[in-house]
């Protein structure tokens, strides 16, 4: 192996674990949201149960709305059947919202897969930052990351769509010319090796204001 090839090596290594490190903190911050909301759940009620017993209904409806749109920023909302894929997945689209991208997701994965989780981590991690650096570029109101994940017979299938700023992006090689800088190219890289590696296939197409990302990984 040749020098650079091993600089290049240990690069992306460096870059993979310093991802696989930033995805825990993200999804270590979300459950501590959840057990902090949890931890006052006991408060909430107290406090409902004096409006009710004053008869202040417009304080209790008051209450519930601050109560329910608080829980929506730290609720799981996606639940696949697989533990790392949910928390990977709950944690990315929270980061999302939080920059005024609406995201479809539909995933269902069943608990047991050939895949490791640091595998499926490092690719679902790099798809979502990729489609929420491209998101916020765009206006609010066409922020969409489109998510799909299931079963095609014995294989892992995942999809991402998210809206570009119309333009087709040019091919260079494999890959799509990036405009996000080195990290990106690398994270696009990682995720080629480990479908490679897994004996997969990656499709990315390019069309006049839509960019998505195919995945196929076989189970068996």
């Amino acid at each position: 192996m040749g020098l650079f090839s091993k600089k290049i090596e240990e690069h992306i290594a460096s870059y993979q674990q310093e991802l696989i490190e930033t995805h825990y903190r993200e999804v270590d911050t979300m459950y501590r949201q959840i057990r902090g909301w949890r931890h006052d759940y006991r408060n909430h009620i107290q406090t409902m149960k004096a409006y009710a017993a004053a008869e202040d209904w417009d304080a209790v409806r008051r209450y519930l709305d601050l109560l329910d749109e608080d829980l929506t920023t730290v609720d799981t909302v996606i639940k696949t059947g697989n533990p790392m894929t949910d928390a990977i997945l709950n944690s990315k689209i929270s980061l999302a919202r939080e920059r005024g991208i609406h995201v479809v997701a539909d995933a269902h994965i069943p608990v047991k897969l050939k895949s490791s989780e640091i595998d499926l981590c490092c690719i679902i991690g790099n798809l979502f930052d990729n489609a929420i650096e491209a998101s916020v570029r765009l206006p609010e109101e066409q922020r969409i990351i489109r998510v799909y994940m299931d079963m095609k017979n014995t294989q892992l299938y995942i999809s991402f769509t998210n809206f570009t700023a119309g333009k087709k992006m040019k091919k260079e090689g494999k890959l799509f010319r990036s405009t996000k800088g080195e990290g990106h190219g690398f994270g696009l890289i990682r995720i080629d090796a480990i479908v490679e590696r897994l004996d997969g296939y990656i499709s990315r197409n390019s069309e006049d204001g839509a960019f998505t990302t195919e995945i196929l990984l076989p189970q068996i």
